[in-house]
């Protein structure tokens, strides 16, 4: 091999090289680009999913929190109810009380 031929072989060699290295740092910023985008679409995700989730237990949490709601007022009604009747009861006689207390003076 001549001089010039190995010189070439070493320029055609660096060529190549640099090819192969253009081509790598290509390839690895694709790879950082897609994986950034990866991790965009996985947090999107989770923060979607999360919120999903919180949104069920919120309303897990409003639908026991208007039972009980139901039942303090259905006891309520209940009591009501027998304040009422109590008193509807008593009418007659607190009624005739107050007229004694009139009619003796």
């Amino acid at each position: 091999m001549s001089r010039e031929e190995v010189l070439r072989s070493i320029k055609d060699a660096e060529k190549k090289a640099n090819q192969k290295l253009v081509k790598a740092r290509n390839d690895a910023s694709g790879i950082v680009s897609k994986s950034r985008t990866d991790a965009g679409e996985v947090i999107a995700n989770g923060k979607k999913d999360a919120e999903a989730s919180a949104q069920g237990i919120l309303d897990d949490a409003h639908t026991a929190a208007n039972k009980e709601a139901d039942k303090v007022r259905a006891k309520g009604e209940k009591d009501l109810s027998s304040i009422r009747s109590q008193s509807e009861k008593n009418r007659s006689a607190a009624i005739e009380a107050v007229l004694d207390n009139f009619t003796a003076e």
